[in-house]
């Protein structure tokens, strides 16, 4: 195909040489996945994109749309899309999708590996191994089978990580928006009637201003000394300071964190503490998710230029 034939996309968030390969196939690529990259090409080719590809954390400015006005599709790779200007892109008649669905499995699978690594204290234990303690100068401790879970945002990864806790035989609640029709799990209204019923409690929420630190003092407080935290959803949904606070004073048991304010700065706060398991937003990434993400991208931005429904709008 010829490239001038191609729409132009607009790519601000860092890929491999594999994923770039398989966008050019399908679109006239112009990489930008930095700051000054990113402002250099909206101001010499903004006039020519057509598509944009970002992330929830990378987001799409109101300005920087102004500056595109050829722009029909604005794309997130993963589900979060907290830091793209929605309502401005609307206003404007832009199309605007997102991954959901594509890192669900991913996702959950990494959040039971933190709830497993905090319960169960798998990196102090390591550490002590390598140190060559053995257990007998550890403490015991406890059980994940059979306490009760709750949940944080029941959308398809919270529905995934509750059938994956259902092999640990736990006792599933939730806290949605709304209740769901036809799940079986105990309904919380609030995040702070849940957490007071909770054993663990999972945050598998979108970020923005509507979950602001969602998670905060009096919700950790009712999870209580022998409670666990986990977050995979953003970093903005868990009060840092009220966090670092609970698992210095063992007011909370312990913490899992894939995600966290202030990312990538490692999270001062919390970093010396040993009753946190902390990884570095790698809930939602593996290479097969990444190239589903790539392939649905794709296949959405066809859809638009087609003039036909998108896979998962926003």
């Amino acid at each position: 195909m010829n490239p001038a034939s191609k729409p132009r996309l607009l790519v601000l968030i860092p890929l491999t040489g594999a994923d770039r390969a398989e966008l050019a196939g399908h679109f006239d690529v112009l990489y930008a996945p930095d700051a000054q990259q990113r402002a250099q090409a909206i101001d010499q080719h903004g006039h020519t994109v057509r598509a944009v590809l970002t992330n929830g954390t990378t987001g799409l400015t109101t300005d920087e749309i102004d500056h595109m006005p050829a722009l029909e599709l604005a794309g997130a790779l993963g589900a979060g899309y907290e830091n793209l200007a929605l309502d401005h892109a609307r206003s404007r008649g832009i199309a605007l999708c997102n991954g959901a669905g594509v890192n669900a499995d991913c996702v959950a699978d990494h959040a039971m590996a933190l709830l497993l690594a905090a319960v169960r204290a798998v990196p102090q234990f390591d550490a002590a191994c390598r140190a060559g303690v053995w257990r007998d100068a550890l403490p015991m401790r406890p059980t994940l089978t059979g306490r009760r879970l709750g949940i944080v945002g029941y959308g398809q990864i919270g529905a995934k990580i509750a059938r994956r806790a259902a092999g640990f035989e736990m006792t599933i609640g939730y806290h949605n928006r709304s209740p769901r029709e036809g799940v079986s799990a105990r309904y919380f209204d609030t995040p702070l009637a849940l957490a007071q019923w909770s054993d663990c409690l999972v945050v598998a929420t979108p970020g923005g201003a509507q979950t602001q630190h969602l998670i905060d003092h009096a919700v950790l407080d009712a999870l209580g000394p022998e409670g666990f935290l986990v977050n995979v959803s953003r970093g903005s949904v868990v009060d840092t300071a009220a966090l670092a606070v609970a698992l210095a004073q063992g007011t909370l048991g312990g913490a899992g964190l894939d995600v966290y304010e202030g990312e990538p700065a490692p999270p001062q706060a919390l970093v010396a503490l040993e009753n946190v398991v902390l990884t570095p937003h790698v809930a939602g990434t593996s290479p097969d998710v990444r190239a589903a993400s790539i392939r649905h991208f794709i296949a959405n931005a066809t859809q638009c230029f087609a003039g036909a429904p998108l896979l998962t709008p926003l």
